[in-house]
Formats: C-alpha cells, sequence, structure tokens
C-alpha cells in the first residue's frame, strides 16, 4: 500500500498486522480520490475508524489543510503514527486515541467544520449509521459537508433520508461499496 498522489506520491505506508483492519486498496483508493479531488484543496478532512492512516494521508498529500484521524486500536495508531512521519505530513495531523463518537466530541470543542468526511466502520455493525445521526446534530458538518462511508455491498442504506441525509452516490466495487451523502437541506 502506498500515497497514490501529492506531495507524499509513491510513500509507502505500514498496515496494521492482522483482520482488525481492511486497509482499503490502492485501486479503490485512487478511484475514490478521483471522484472527490475537488474537494481536496485547503479543506478540512476528518477520516473516523481510521486503520493505518492511509486515506487521511491521501487527502493530505492532495492538498487536504488539516486531517483529524480517530482510532481506538493501539496498533493502528502506531501505524498512522508512523506513517504521518514517512511522509512528512504530521504537522498537519491530529490523531486522537479512543472511540469515535468520544473523539467526535473532543474536535466539536474547537468548533471544526469539515469539507469531507470519510469513515470506514467494521462492516455490518450499524456504526455509520449511528455515527451520521450523532454528526446531524453537531456542528462538524454543514449542508456543503461530503459524507463518505464505506460498507459492504449488502449494507442497507434505506435509513439515510429519515435521519436528515440525502444520498449523492454509491460507488460499488467487488466486495464493497462507498456511499457518497450530504446532509438535506432545510425545507426538503
Amino acid at each position: 500500500m502506498r500515497v497514490i498522489a501529492g506531495s507524499a506520491r509513491r510513500i509507502p505506508l505500514k498496515t496494521p498486522i492482522g483482520l482488525q483492519t481492511r486497509p482499503t486498496t490502492d485501486r479503490i483508493k485512487e478511484t475514490l480520490f478521483n471522484m472527490i479531488q475537488p474537494y481536496m484543496c485547503d479543506c478540512s478532512f476528518l477520516d473516523l475508524f481510521s486503520g493505518s492512516g492511509a486515506i487521511g494521508i491521501e487527502a493530505l498529500s492532495r492538498g487536504a489543510k488539516i486531517a483529524y484521524f480517530i482510532e481506538k486500536d493501539v496498533h493502528a495508531l502506531g501505524c498512522i503514527e508512523e506513517n504521518l512521519k514517512n511522509t512528512k505530513l504530521k504537522e498537519k495531523a491530529k490523531v486522537i486515541k479512543g472511540d469515535v463518537i468520544q473523539g467526535l466530541q473532543q474536535i466539536e470543542r474547537n468548533a471544526t467544520v469539515f469539507q469531507v468526511v470519510f469513515m470506514d466502520p467494521p462492516y455490518n455493525c450499524g456504526f455509520e449509521k449511528d455515527i451520521l445521526t450523532y454528526l446531524k446534530n453537531t456542528s462538524l458538518i454543514d449542508q456543503d459537508t461530503l459524507i463518505i462511508f464505506e460498507a459492504s455491498l449488502e449494507t442497507d442504506i434505506s435509513y439515510i433520508e429519515e435521519i436528515g441525509f440525502v444520498v449523492h452516490k454509491v460507488k460499488k466495487y467487488k466486495t464493497n461499496k462507498h456511499v457518497f451523502v450530504y446532509q438535506k437541506e432545510t425545507g426538503m
């Protein structure tokens, strides 16, 4: 696994050993960033369930001004720190150890609004719904924030509108999908 493009292009990334994380393949990462590249210039990027940090690091390499990483696994946190050091992107990153909701609460105190939120929670556990529900009632996102979550192909997303979001796009791959959502506009 490596950084695909930008200032840290071709730098290899370490991944945690074991089955706790599913690193996004270079091919899927490249497809994802080709779709969201217009958002990258000077954006604030939030990487939830960060794993190795590859997605947030790719965002920084491609022009994001800051990326926050929230991860609770100690081995994954070590990889994030090492990857940020090796890519020389550490000064643009904030790494938060702990549960995602607790990390979001910590960030919210800083009044940061993110232009892009990416989450790659464990599949088929419902975490994406819980996080979207939480984000809906925070100052961390606004109606222009693009939220992307990775999920298994069979993950039900029929609840999205019910909790105040609209599906912009679903990109399916062989084994998983990326779901792109925005907050519903008031009065919609």
